[in-house]
């Protein structure tokens, strides 16, 4: 534009700037319409790839609630690129922009429904086991009881490499299996320190064994509520002789299928992802003496479980569950 103000001609400009003639032409004709701010910026061009017509989403979507074709359960974005005739990277975008996740699936537990449960006294074991997490009784202990059970010794068969800038850790797909531990565990919910006990098998015979373990670590005077899944040693003979010997203690069981209820299963699940599951062990003595650091570890910096769903939102999110359910079968 300076060189053109300055009253040179086209052949002119094009051998100070190198340009064609065709570039001249449009920067002046840019400048003539939008002055100097249009030479501040490009162009706006349109896509060389022409936009979707609705259409093409709303045959995606439908076909997206349909039964994929051929001999497979759900659609995946190449198999509907090419049903729908558009590109993968089309298909995404439409079902990201619909909220379509059409290759996730969520599992559930079809029996734990509020008034159909197959546990007829879910609603009563639900308020017992909630209102001793959130209103425990005066001088008394509530423990959150069970067992983690086949709890393997795995070693890799060769050391994975660690992790670095641009590549995460690796961890060999195979390993040598060195045999297997149970852990019986207790959370005291008032504190949050856990009670462990590791053995080579789960059966009522352990399980007493460790309620005798955790008898002697509770203080006298206290009362102990021990909270329990349905799970058949609990409810052995031999247990049922050892609580009429033990008077203090009371077992409170949760509904069947409703072992989510109990708190010690959230430390099993710490334990699993932050220890086991990247863990390399050589032998079952060496398990257990990592599960018994665990612990430790855990004790020295637990705080009291709190729980704060209230049983009247667990019930009535089951029944809409239930009802969701029934509406489409």
């Amino acid at each position: 534009m300076l060189l053109t103000v300055e009253d040179l001609g086209t052949n002119a400009i094009m051998r100070e700037t190198g340009k064609s003639k065709t570039c001249v032409w449009r920067w002046q004709e840019r400048f003539m319409t939008e002055g100097f701010e249009g030479l501040l910026r490009d162009k706006t061009r349109p896509s060389r790839i022409p936009r979707l017509d609705p259409s093409v989403a709303e045959r995606v979507v439908a076909l997206t609630f349909a039964a994929p074709l051929g001999e497979t359960t759900h659609w995946t974005g190449a198999a509907m690129a090419e049903a729908a005739g558009v590109s993968v990277s089309s298909v995404q975008r439409i079902w990201r922009a619909h909220g379509l996740q059409p290759d996730r699936i969520r599992q559930f537990n079809p029996r734990i429904k509020s008034g159909g449960s197959k546990d007829p006294e879910f609603v009563d074991k639900l308020r017992d086991v909630v209102g001793l997490y959130v209103d425990p009784p005066a001088h008394a202990v509530v423990l959150s009881v069970d067992e983690k059970s086949q709890i393997q010794a795995l070693d890799r068969s060769q050391p994975g490499l660690p992790m670095k800038k641009g590549r995460a850790g690796t961890m060999t797909h195979d390993y040598k299996r060195h045999g297997t531990t149970c852990l019986f565990a207790a959370m005291n919910v008032l504190d949050g320190t856990v009670i462990g006990r590791n053995m080579l098998r789960h059966r009522h015979q352990e399980f007493i064994r460790f309620l005798n373990a955790v008898e002697r670590e509770v203080p006298a005077g206290k009362t102990v509520h021990a909270i329990l899944d349905n799970y058949a040693a609990h409810k052995h003979p031999a247990v049922r002789q050892w609580i009429a010997r033990h008077p203090r203690w009371t077992f409170h069981f949760t509904p069947t299928s409703a072992s989510w209820l109990n708190a010690v299963e959230g430390f099993f699940a710490t334990l699993t992802k932050r220890r086991l599951k990247r863990g390399v062990f050589r032998s079952v003595a060496d398990l257990q003496e990592t599960i018994n650091r665990f612990l430790d570890d855990h004790n020295a910096r637990c705080k009291p479980f709190q729980r704060v769903a209230d049983p009247d939102k667990i019930i009535a999110a089951v029944r809409r569950g239930h009802q969701v359910l029934d509406s489409i079968h």
